[in-house]
């Protein structure tokens, strides 16, 4: 069966990772989303390589990082600042359900391609803008980025070794997370706002902050702060609020992730790899007390670890359920046989060939997950999209691309 948002139309006014992944998201599920882009340049990470996809024909490569985020998308180019590309734009979005815009705060009105605009235009609009900081705050003209919010929502305070320790210090999460997990509230945020249209049939406007996302992704660790009273730091391998989860050594020099998370898993632990007196001292009877003696039980466990291969004591603590696994590189994740057996690395057809790309890790019983669009070369869509929804001929295309608007 299609997508389960066939029918919808997106119109997609952002660029680089957050809105991008929130769009991509969107088209994967169904949504016609149509990309509008600067012409003769695009998205910013067009530009953001090596690495880069050659593919198999003569095409311009592309850049790993717009691969990442783009699938399914028709690729318009409109400059924005023309009056004419704002005259596109607005008849774009009269026939669209969702605009999604990461603009500076209020960089759009000047443009008119403000929510309090396009909404005129077509009241039940669902606009979406993503910005560093939000609509509101001192801070809402300033831009964003992803590195910074880590920094300052207090990621990087719980990231990384702790003090005292050889590399201490805080560290950016290895991927772009805060862009990340704000696509994927705003993909939440819009379903949100096309159930409350199809029972109002009102549009709204969704104010979506970096910083506000990912202070809210703070979790279990704010509650530990509001909790005690004092603010979480860098516990590097280990869990905060568990012992014994994190690394082990083995034989090898290896270490495999050994994830505890209550007593009975311990007692099996214990039982299956000799430590029977272990279990039963009452500094490591329960997980309060182990916290507590964490860096005894540590110590004691490495040296009982050090005595197995790694793939021999996986295999002994999966047969009695206390979970485990492997530290693995990027190339080892897609060999996994997990990995593989789940599905998720996909091939796409596009206008370099077949185009390899990350899965969207939804899975549903009864609608289809789309991934019939590598992501497009610049301005692949343009004649189409002008033609075949806004009715342009070729003589008023023609004027257009001679004025350089598209």
């Amino acid at each position: 069966m299609p997508g389960p948002l066939q029918g919808l139309r997106v119109l997609d006014l952002s660029r680089v990772m957050a809105g991008p992944w929130c769009t991509q998201m969107l088209a994967d599920m169904g949504a016609e989303v149509i990309k509008i882009e600067r012409p003769g340049l695009g998205d910013d990470t067009r530009h953001w390589g090596p690495p880069w996809w050659q593919g198999e024909s003569s095409q311009v490569p592309q850049s790993a990082y717009f691969l990442s985020a783009n699938r399914g998308k028709h690729s318009v180019t409109v400059d924005i600042a023309h009056p004419d590309g704002q005259a596109l734009i607005h008849e774009l979005a009269a026939q669209s359900d969702i605009v999604v815009e990461n603009f500076k705060t209020g960089g759009l009105a000047e443009k008119r391609l403000d929510y309090a605009t396009l909404s005129t235009i077509n009241p039940a609009l669902i606009y979406c803008s993503i910005t560093g900081f939000g609509q509101t705050g001192p801070m809402a003209a300033m831009a964003g980025y992803d590195y910074l919010v880590q920094a300052q929502a207090g990621l990087m305070s719980i990231t990384g070794v702790p003090d005292g320790l050889p590399g201490e210090g805080p560290q950016r999460v290895g991927m772009a997370v805060a862009d990340l997990t704000t696509g994927m509230n705003a993909v939440v945020a819009i379903l949100g706002a096309l159930h409350h249209r199809h029972r109002t049939g009102e549009g709204q406007h969704i104010d979506m902050a970096l910083l506000d996302v990912q202070v809210s992704w703070l979790a279990n660790q704010a509650l530990n702060y509001f909790c005690s009273g004092t603010a979480p730091t860098r516990t590097g391998e280990y869990h905060p609020n568990l012992v014994p989860y994190q690394p082990f050594v083995t034989a090898s020099g290896e270490k495999v992730i050994i994830a505890i998370g209550n007593d009975g898993q311990f007692r099996r632990f214990c039982s299956a790899v000799g430590m029977e007196n272990v279990a039963s001292d009452a500094r490591f009877v329960t997980n309060p007390q182990r916290v507590k003696h964490r860096v005894a039980l540590v110590a004691l466990i490495n040296d009982v670890t050090r005595g197995y291969e790694s793939g021999a004591l996986m295999a002994l603590l999966q047969s009695i359920g206390v979970p485990c696994g492997p530290i693995q590189n990027i190339a080892q994740v897609f060999e996994d046989e997990q990995v593989k057996a789940r599905g998720m690395k996909i091939e796409m057809p596009g206008a370099s060939g077949r185009v390899p790309g990350v899965a969207n890790p939804i899975k549903y019983s009864r609608t289809a997950i789309e991934y019939a669009k590598a992501p497009p070369v610049l301005g692949e869509d343009t004649q189409d999209v002008l033609a075949r929804l806004l009715g342009k001929d070729e003589e008023e295309i023609a004027r257009l691309q001679a004025a350089g608007v598209v």
